[in-house]
């Protein structure tokens, strides 16, 4: 049987838009999608020349989200898009996902999911209500040897686990390039488009959801400090917290905006009874092993050893890098595989989105109090 692309539309990532063409690539890779449609600016101009330099048909451009929602529903079926790509600023996630899932259209969402818990659990409602598949973008659990050590820690390997570690620097806004017209920046550090947290939204949730995805293990309580290097900044663009994990772990989470001179540094240490494992996402396909007893092993992307799972997300031959088009590639199939009726792949969805916002939302209300420690609430079984 002959399978076909299924059918993308996009909100958000108009020209000149950086997460935008990401997912656009990502999607596109392994031939699971085709992007179809769009409504990618509020500025007209701006919202025609993306359509036309992606070679959209005229009509599938459309002014607003709106728009786009009743023309694609007012197709056939075999016409219309299956899923919404939502890359907007965040206080347009839980309004956009939430009318495409009742719309009866997937979402694969850019994160953080949400402005609030309340809206993340708004969204994960209508994702139950309406039967329909919502993805997030936590990019970096796509990654082949982030799957390796995670399957390593769940059958055992380390022992139980004690220490976890992660860290995320960057160093772009170590100016005040938000107050000198930088679009990426602007909104980043506006309370009212990205939320409660600047760094802690941005990319903190990215070393938790990571921390979390990887340890298996759930944070019970944090205890944070925010900063604000920037003067006049309004968000926080430097985060500090330690994590009390359920069942007695401990962990560190760093994560800072302001790190001049930093890339995207992205690290992970997590030690156990037996021994301990380290990976970077800028050196994607190493992951370190250390034991007591033992010499180090440095286990490499397409090399012998690696389990099933990791093996299934690897797309070249050993010593032909991978990283991060890949990774987000692979979340978008198996986004497509859930889709689709095979979904055994896992990818980021609803409980993740879900665990950031109150991790969020603890780590504001520890930094705002002399409580030493904020419990993390546990919510639902999601």
């Amino acid at each position: 049987m002959v399978r076909h692309a299924l059918r993308l539309g996009m909100v958000g990532g108009g020209e000149g838009a950086f997460i935008g063409a990401v997912h656009r690539m990502a999607a596109a890779l392994d031939g699971d999608w085709r992007l179809v449609a769009g409504a990618f600016s509020t500025d007209a101009g701006r919202n025609q020349r993306t359509g036309d330099a992606l070679g959209l048909a005229p009509q599938r451009v459309y002014a607003s989200f709106d728009a786009m929602l009743a023309g694609e529903r007012a197709l056939p079926e075999g016409e219309r898009i299956d899923a919404v790509a939502v890359v907007t600023p965040n206080h347009l996630h839980a309004p956009m996902a939430i009318a495409a899932l009742e719309a009866g259209f997937h979402v694969f969402c850019e994160k953080p999911m949400a402005m609030s818990v309340a809206e993340a659990e708004a969204i994960g409602a209508a994702a139950k209500a309406s039967g329909r598949h919502f993805a997030l973008a936590f990019t970096y659990s796509g990654y082949p040897l982030v799957e390796e050590a995670r399957a390593r820690i769940a059958r055992g390997d380390l022992g139980a686990i004690r220490l976890v570690q992660v860290e995320y620097l960057q160093g772009w806004l170590s100016r005040p390039i938000d107050e000198q017209g930088n679009k990426q920046a602007e909104w980043r550090t506006d309370p009212a488009r990205a939320g409660l947290g600047g760094c802690l939204g941005d990319i903190g949730t990215h070393a938790f959801q990571l921390a979390e995805h990887v340890s298996g293990l759930r944070v019970d309580s944090v205890s944070a400090d925010l900063a604000i290097h920037v003067p006049g900044r309004r968000l926080d663009d430097d985060v500090s917290a330690l994590l009390r994990f359920a069942g007695g772990a401990r962990g560190v989470l760093k994560a800072s905006q302001v790190a001049a001179g930093e890339e995207n540094g992205l690290k992970l240490r997590i030690h156990g009874e037996q021994g301990g494992l380290e990976w970077a996402q800028m050196e994607p396909n190493t992951l370190t092993l250390r034991w007591l007893d033992r010499p180090a092993e440095i286990v490499r992307a397409g090399g012998p050893g690696l389990q099933d799972s990791t093996a299934a997300l690897l797309r070249t031959p050993s010593g032909h890098p991978e990283g991060y088009v890949e990774a987000f590639a692979n979340l978008y199939r198996a986004f497509a595989a859930a889709i689709r009726g095979g979904g055994d792949r896992w990818f980021p969805g609803v409980a993740d989105g879900l665990r950031t916002m109150r991790f969020i939302e603890a780590v504001v209300a520890n930094a705002a109090s002399d409580a030493k420690w904020t419990m993390v609430d546990p919510g639902e079984k999601e």
